[in-house]
């Protein structure tokens, strides 16, 4: 199985699979990342996975080169790991539309529908965790369905509430915390993607299953 390494200084190197958003692709990023840090290797900081490539943080002063060089390469090759056994999906209440997803009306427009077929249609699908970034809990959602599919705002929004559920192109997530952000927010949900009060504070993982389920206006500020 083809792979790259790429250098990132000298106490970090990335390890690239192909080049395409793909949950194949993310299962095989996935395990490799898993595979390497359940590997144990003295010096090695952090594992971190993404869409398509895996980050390996390492201290150089601690970390036998050769070792960790032979896990990635005997870990890289391994084929794609089987599917694995369906697990209960994470699933998401959302209040979808007016103050609270303001953007809603728009993708609908883009897609050439109403606001409640955008709605049927963002809570149909059942997405892949693909990846966690941004800030803690933001987890990377795919694929959305190409008829909602929206490229992010020309211009973001200096501050998006915290639970705002967004859609950027074929990605959909959700806003842990408020930030800047420049997806089309189209509903926002009472849970907390990160909540360090939490035993885990990660309400989800890569490679989870999430599916989203719409609640009214009440139902929302009764969760608050």
């Amino acid at each position: 199985m083809s792979y790259r390494l790429v250098a990132a200084g000298d106490s970090a190197v990335v390890v690239e699979f192909e080049e395409r958003i793909d949950p194949a692709v993310n299962a095989r990023t996935i395990a490799f990342a898993e595979a390497v840090q359940g590997a144990n290797l003295p010096g090695v900081r952090d594992v971190v996975p993404t869409y398509r490539s895996t980050a390996i943080y390492f201290d150089p002063l601690r970390t036998d080169s050769v070792a960790l060089m032979a896990c990635i390469e005997r870990e890289a090759v391994k084929p794609p790991p089987a599917q694995a056994t369906a697990t209960a999906a994470v699933r998401i209440p959302v209040c979808y539309g007016g103050e609270l997803g303001p953007d809603l009306e728009a993708v609908a427009a883009f897609a050439h529908v109403g606001e409640d077929e955008v709605v049927r249609l963002h809570t149909s699908a059942t997405y892949r965790v693909f990846m966690l970034g941004f800030v803690p809990g933001f987890a990377y959602l795919g694929l959305v369905d190409q008829r909602i599919a929206m490229a992010r705002r020309s211009t973001p929004r200096v501050r998006v509430p915290q639970g705002s559920v967004g859609i950027a192109g074929v990605q959909t997530g959700i806003y842990p915390a408020e930030t800047p952000g420049g997806w089309q927010l189209i509903g926002r949900t009472p849970l907390k993607p990160f909540d360090p009060s939490r035993p885990d504070p990660f309400l989800m993982k890569a490679g989870d299953a999430v599916q989203f389920y719409p609640i009214d206006r009440g139902e929302y500020d009764s969760w608050q």
